[in-house]
């Protein structure tokens, strides 16, 4: 086998395990009354559904935050109890993955504007060798960034990248959204809303 097409092997995988921003045809064309005009899903879809990217779904509503950990990106160890008392938006994202990347400075900016009710964290499913170089040069000092490099986060979901998780202050599941999303647009403000 050339190198070429092993290259283009590893390639393929490496998109293909991330979310595409846009629906299979047999979602696109779903008209069914679990879907509402904002893509929003509002009864729970069959467990193992895919669902259109930046669909909210709500299947996991009231399921506590799981006890997994992950680092700052010193590798201080962490887990969701830390941010206890506080609803937390939690974002899987890694730095080979188009929709995570673009979605960023979005979760930045919410960060920013949320700061003191909400905790915004981004989790990459990366180590620290590749995040911290990418996260030179670019602006997103509003938003934390920790690191779970050995995938434990993502394997836990079953999650596509980026995957964002609204946990309430009591720490139970609200929501979740798989694919890109503008976190700082009208529809993620009303989602957000949700967090009290």
């Amino acid at each position: 086998m050339s190198s070429r097409t092993v290259i283009a092997c590893l390639l393929g995988l490496m998109v293909a395990g991330c979310d595409k921003q846009s629906p299979a045809p047999e979602q696109a064309s779903n008209t069914s009354d679990t879907q509402v005009s904002s893509g929003e899903a509002t009864a729970a879809p069959a467990p193992d559904a895919p669902k259109p990217a930046g669909a909210v779904d709500r299947s996991h509503k009231g399921e506590a935050a799981p006890t997994l950990g992950f680092t700052t990106l010193d590798g201080k160890p962490m887990t969701l109890a830390d941010f206890r008392d506080k609803p937390v938006l939690m974002n899987l994202w890694a730095t080979w993955c188009g929709p995570c990347v673009a979605e960023m400075p979005t979760l930045a900016a919410t960060a920013d504007r949320l700061k003191g009710k909400v905790a915004v964290i981004a989790v990459a499913q990366d180590d620290a060798a590749k995040v911290k170089p990418f996260l030179t040069g670019k602006s997103l000092d509003a938003l934390p960034i920790y690191l779970d490099p050995k995938l434990s986060l993502s394997v836990h979901y079953k999650a596509n990248l980026p995957t964002t998780i609204l946990y309430g202050a009591d720490g139970k599941e609200v929501w979740r959204v798989t694919g890109g999303f503008d976190w700082a647009g009208a529809e993620a403000r009303k989602l957000l809303a949700e967090a009290a």
